[in-house]
């Protein structure tokens, strides 16, 4: 079942993911997707650690870790600068609402649409053992297959799984995921098998799967 009023903590992991309104697609044009991420970058980025995401046609999903304290970051460039404390009151809920209702606005302005293009709340399911974080790792990269995206996740592009594995610089904690896995062998090597749904079930909306 869906999730959406547990208050979310700083230091936990959260697999977050949330759908359009009434199972309307959220991504029309590839330019949709990219705009997507930059607006990430922009609210989100700066107050989480992010280890993996997918965006599909009508819905997405991020394994992500509230981070202690947020980054300042600009609005021109989307990068990060020095790391303060912050000085209001944190409420990381809310920067994923600016994520969403900033998208939103683009949506309706570029299409002439109106109204909410997302569910009313994004479910949060807190990450909280290390097999299950494996497991929904691979959950992520292979939902495009399970949707019947593509017929081979590793084709989708918009999905973390290739820059988890690339040696370009990236904002996900590549290392970290890395490290979970072994190495990038074994991350791979994971990925070859099947997602151990039985271990993750209980932990995944049921509407979604």
């Amino acid at each position: 079942m869906k999730n959406t009023t547990t208050p979310l903590q700083p230091g936990l992991f959260y697999h977050i993911y949330n759908r359009g309104n009434n199972r309307e697609d959220l991504f029309r044009e590839k330019r949709n997707y990219r705009y997507f991420l930059e607006l990430y970058a922009r609210h989100v980025h700066p107050i989480v650690d992010t280890f993996a995401y997918c965006l599909m046609r009508n819905h997405f999903h991020l394994l992500v870790r509230i981070k202690e304290i947020a980054s300042k970051t600009s609005p021109q460039t989307s990068q990060v600068s020095e790391v303060s404390k912050v000085s209001k009151p944190f409420k990381p809920a809310q920067h994923f609402s600016n994520w969403f209702n900033a998208y939103t606005k683009a949506m309706n302005k570029a299409y002439g649409r109106t109204g909410s293009l997302f569910e009313e709340r994004f479910g949060r399911i807190e990450v909280n053992s290390e097999r299950y974080f494996l497991n929904l790792i691979f959950y992520i990269h292979f939902n495009p297959q399970k949707h019947g995206f593509v017929a081979d996740f590793r084709d989708w592009p918009w999905s973390s799984y290739h820059a988890l594995q690339a040696k370009s610089n990236t904002p996900l904690n590549r290392t970290e995921v890395l490290d979970w896995f072994g190495d990038a062998k074994r991350f791979k090597d994971f990925h070859r098998g099947m997602v151990d749904e039985v271990a993750i079930t209980a932990l995944i909306d049921e509407d979604l799967v």
